[in-house]
């Protein structure tokens, strides 16, 4: 399936990437907040596979950010 807006989707990842590690915590750390082995987190932050909304929700929430400041930070950031 492709995505109606893949560089928003990228930023998104790349903003998930940011908050982990400026919070210190390791892919194994967040694999285990979320109930997955680290190549899960691996792979999602590689763009190997795509988070749906919930786990998008819940790895935000693992890494102790807002899912909405992220949002709201990947659209401000388009043009």
């Amino acid at each position: 399936m492709s995505s109606l807006n893949p560089e928003l989707y990228r930023r998104i990842i790349e903003l998930l990437v940011q908050a982990r590690k400026d919070a210190g915590i390791t892919q194994a750390e967040l694999g285990k907040r979320i109930g997955q082995r680290q190549t899960f987190v691996s792979k999602f932050e590689l763009g190997e596979r795509r988070l749906d909304v919930a786990e998008f929700i819940v790895v935000s929430r693992a890494i102790e950010v807002d899912p909405r400041t992220i949002f709201q930070l990947a659209e401000g950031s388009m043009p």
